[in-house]
């Protein structure tokens, strides 16, 4: 009987185009894992593509080998046949012309004439004969990948690989290692079943992008003595771990370490620090030449300095016009739902990353938020 490693492999033998896609988060992890598995089957000779649904926060990995091979979403991922039954008549010429809402097929017969019981109309297959879905928890977070098109995901075998005890094991092949810090590391262990000689350096970077972003350069508290042996077995097969700590951790811009002290100038806690919460006002935007997107990163800066929390919320505020309103971004990590916790609030997002809104004034709004989420983490054991 092949064990899972041998099952993936014979699904990629078998496949020739191969999609790849990951959460629509973005994660550090997800972006590493799909460029790494990229590079991978392009090698040994597949038609690899990867596709998300884009997210604003992809900056920091920008230096990553093919990162500019990710495509934002799907298109043309199975094609419709128009067939013509040429029996009673041959075909002398056919011509097409595209109008601005239509496209009209002109088919001359070399003699006798077609009716439109000749001619049929069906879909054909899908273009990919294998999908991979990495670092994702539930195929719903994989957003408008999935949502345009559901039936690829249910008509074209997917392997899903992951780290997550959350994961819901929707493939026909679960790849799921949950003693691994990052799927990059779940990936590692593939590729060495297949070939160490299969790792080159830009395969090795990816994978060790991934694990440093998923641990936060190994300062988080799950790390493992065999996911320290392979992040040094990645450097010695030439993974550029310089450039990877100095993209991803010291080279914070001017803007974002002066939003990181104006969020820790009003930061709170309860339940032991298991919740943790700061406000920004739309001033201290202007104040630090900040964005919204700015916050993600000090959300990950917080997280590291703090490793008791659970769940961290920054509350911000957006102007539109003269109307101003109130939004949450609340992370919930340790295998919390984020999307759980604020059901009351209709948040939009994912498990982990959550955003809420309301017209409410930022006080009251910031006030309302943290007494639900106190009293549920309250219920939760320590």
């Amino acid at each position: 009987m092949l064990n899972q490693n041998q099952q993936v492999f014979e699904q990629i033998k078998k496949a020739d185009n191969i999609l790849i896609t990951f959460s629509k988060e973005w994660s550090g992890d997800g972006i590493s894992s799909a460029l790494a598995l990229f590079l991978f089957l392009k090698k040994i000779g597949k038609k690899p593509v990867v596709a998300a649904e884009k997210d604003s926060r992809t900056g920091g990995f920008d230096f990553l080998p093919a990162v500019a091979e990710i495509q934002p979403g799907l298109s043309g991922i199975r094609q419709f046949v128009i067939t013509l039954d040429t029996r009673k008549a041959k075909v002398l010429q056919v011509k097409y012309k595209l109008e601005a809402e239509a496209l009209d097929f002109i088919i001359t017969p070399k003699n006798g004439s077609f009716t439109k019981d000749d001619l049929s109309i069906k879909p054909s297959g899908f273009k990919y004969d294998l999908i991979f879905v990495l670092d994702t928890r539930e195929l719903e977070s994989l957003g408008r990948v999935y949502d345009g098109d559901t039936e690829l995901f249910y008509k074209v075998p997917v392997i899903n690989i992951d780290h997550h005890p959350s994961n819901e094991e929707f493939g026909q092949i679960n790849l799921i290692d949950l003693t691994a810090v990052s799927t990059t590391e779940v990936l590692f262990k593939l590729f060495e079943a297949y070939s160490r000689g299969s790792i080159d350096e830009d395969i090795a970077t990816c994978l060790l992008a991934g694990m440093i972003a998923k641990t936060r350069s190994f300062k988080t508290p799950n790390i493992t003595p065999d996911a320290l042996s392979i992040a040094s077995q990645l450097i010695a097969m030439g993974a550029r771990r310089e450039e990877i700590v100095n993209r991803l951790y010291r080279s914070r811009g001017l803007n974002v370490l002066k939003l990181w002290g104006l969020v820790l100038s009003r930061l709170a806690g309860s339940r032991g620090n298991r919740l943790v919460w700061s406000r920004v006002r739309q001033e201290d935007f202007t104040e630090a030449q900040a964005a919204v997107d700015d916050l993600n990163e000090v959300i990950d800066e917080l997280i590291v300095n703090i490793p008791e929390v659970k769940v961290m919320a920054i509350f911000y505020e957006t102007v539109s016009g003269d109307r101003i309103a109130s939004h949450g971004l609340i992370c919930a990590i340790k295998n919390m739902d984020a999307q759980s916790l604020l059901k009351e609030f209709e948040p939009t997002g994912s498990k982990t990353l959550a955003q809420i809104a309301s017209k409410q004034p930022l006080p009251e709004f910031e006030k309302n938020v943290i007494a639900v989420l106190d009293k549920k983490i309250g219920q939760l054991p320590t």
